[in-house]
């Protein structure tokens, strides 16, 4: 009885599930690419990915438990074990570049926490643009990071706590404030309706823009590798979870199409958003100032005190941001890399990366770690002067080398399925047929999606490098799994 107690029900599933993946920066970001429009591809993204993927999600972490393997167990049993190490070592990579994009993001919402707005371009150091400063900033976060990670300080998860306390309540004071807006101006919407299937942004009114916003709409349903765990976990699960999951999805998806659609009651895009120094690195901060700003005129106050709102709504958004960063950043620095060295044959890796340290750390490995992400933040931050372009191209790379790991899952379930020798207890997908249809039509969507994301930049933006850049780190990143496992299967 007392085992049964402690099983997930279905509201903390959803509740785990929605905690999980919702994201409030993706609402702004939708806004800030899309407007209106990015409902529609949200929507579809729930349909046409989040729910068959996640289910798949479940049907693998049911059938192969294993607390250290995950990713690659699942795909070694279900391919191959070179598919597997591959594979793995993209996934892993992909947080590579996460610490790249977010080791320079970090620096936004500091600023904006004493200075009420983005202050990075305006950087400068010893002749040394924007840009280029902040690159040496971002190789200072990653070397702190990882020194105090090395030492496996416990007081992160309070850091991530608040971060996550503070970035849900804007949530709140999104849907509040915007209310309170909508009211006193008498129904009257900042960003008019009409613009509810065009996009405002010039660069996504293209065909092939408007496509590479699917990568978003993928990226924003992010975090679903966790969710394969929780099966056995769940209490009665072939019931609970293919519920929980598609509840979860409606939640998550209004919660987005809610939150895109109170932005355009305060936002107007061409007044608020279409200023060169708006990107996608600040763009929540630029929308919560302008809301604090909005509400202190929809009262009748003063432009100097509305602008007093907006910039302490700004300051109390950069430091739930910073706190937010902050404790993923602490996690992510050691959990993708132990994950990858002790969940892979310890015969793959030398001694040195697979040796834990007193608190339980793999030492070495993180200071080679740290070194790459360094020599990949000069790089790019050396290579471009535009800071606000900068940034744009971060996201970019982030997106996309998130997403790609998921065709390595998506190609190994009718694998997977096909395989008798695997126990299922817990099976959403029964027809063989229906099964590989679902798995291709899904890993179509995902491919689609980041082959816009690279064709935009060069059909739309005319900017070669910015498709070189996000195309470098997948590219690099899976070469390198292939020839490492090539040489240590050999060595072995």
């Amino acid at each position: 009885m007392a085992e049964k107690s402690n099983k997930i029900t279905l509201t903390a599933l959803v509740m785990m599930i929605f905690t999980t993946v919702f994201g409030f920066a993706n609402g702004t970001v939708a806004f800030f690419l899309m407007g209106y429009a990015s409902i529609w591809f949200y929507l579809a993204a729930a349909v046409l990915f989040f729910i068959p993927f996640a289910l798949m999600l479940a049907e693998y972490g049911a059938a192969i438990k294993s607390d250290s393997s995950g990713m690659y167990k699942w795909l070694e049993v279900s391919v191959n074990a070179r598919f597997a190490f591959i594979g793995t070592f993209m996934w892993f990579a992909s947080y590579i570049i996460w610490m790249v994009s977010t080791s320079a993001k970090v620096w936004i919402p500091f600023t904006t926490t004493f200075f009420g707005s983005d202050q990075t371009q305006n950087f400068s150091f010893l002749g040394l643009n924007a840009t280029q400063t902040i690159g040496l900033l971002s190789c200072f976060w990653m070397i702190l990071v990882t020194f105090v990670s090395i030492k496996g300080v416990k007081g992160i998860v309070r850091i991530t706590n608040l971060g996550g306390i503070a970035v849900t309540s804007l949530n709140a004071i999104l849907l509040v404030v915007s209310g309170v807006i909508l009211a006193l101006n008498h129904g009257h919407f900042a960003q008019p309706l009409t613009d509810l299937l065009d996009s405002p942004n010039p660069s996504y009114q293209h065909p092939v823009g408007l496509m590479s916003f699917a990568v978003f709409a993928i990226f924003a349903y992010g975090g679903l590798e966790v969710l394969g765990g929780m099966v056995d976990k769940t209490k009665n699960p072939e019931k609970t979870f293919p519920r929980g999951i598609i509840i979860a999805a409606v939640i998550i998806t209004l919660g987005y199409a809610l939150g895109i659609f109170c932005w355009g009651m305060s936002t107007n895009w061409q007044a608020v958003l279409a200023n060169p120094s708006t990107n996608m690195g600040n763009i929540s901060y630029v929308m919560m100032r302008n809301l604090g700003y909005v509400l202190g005129n929809a009262l009748g106050l003063s432009r100097a005190t509305s602008n007093l709102i907006g910039l302490w709504f700004a300051r109390y958004t950069g430091l739930g941001m910073f706190l937010a960063y902050s404790g993923a950043f602490f996690t992510l620095t050691y959990s993708p890399l132990k994950t990858l060295i002790l969940g892979t044959p310890k015969s793959l890796w030398p001694q040195k990366f697979t040796r834990l340290n007193k608190q339980q750390m793999p030492s070495y490995a993180m200071i080679v770690q740290c070194a790459i992400v360094i020599v990949i933040i000069l790089m790019a931050s050396f290579a471009t002067g535009d800071a606000s372009a900068f940034y744009n191209v971060l996201t970019l790379m982030s997106n996309v080398s998130m997403t790609l790991p998921y065709l390595f899952l998506l190609y190994a379930f009718p694998k997977f399925k096909h395989n008798h020798d695997i126990i299922k207890p817990f099976e959403v997908y029964k027809s063989p047929q229906w099964t590989t249809i679902i798995s291709w039509v899904v890993f179509v969507v995902v491919l689609g999606a980041n082959i816009f994301t690279l064709l935009q930049p060069i059909l739309v933006d005319g900017k070669v490098q910015n498709t070189i850049w996000m195309l470098a780190g997948p590219i690099l990143f899976g070469t390198a799994g292939a020839i490492w496992y090539q040489v240590r299967a050999k060595h072995v």
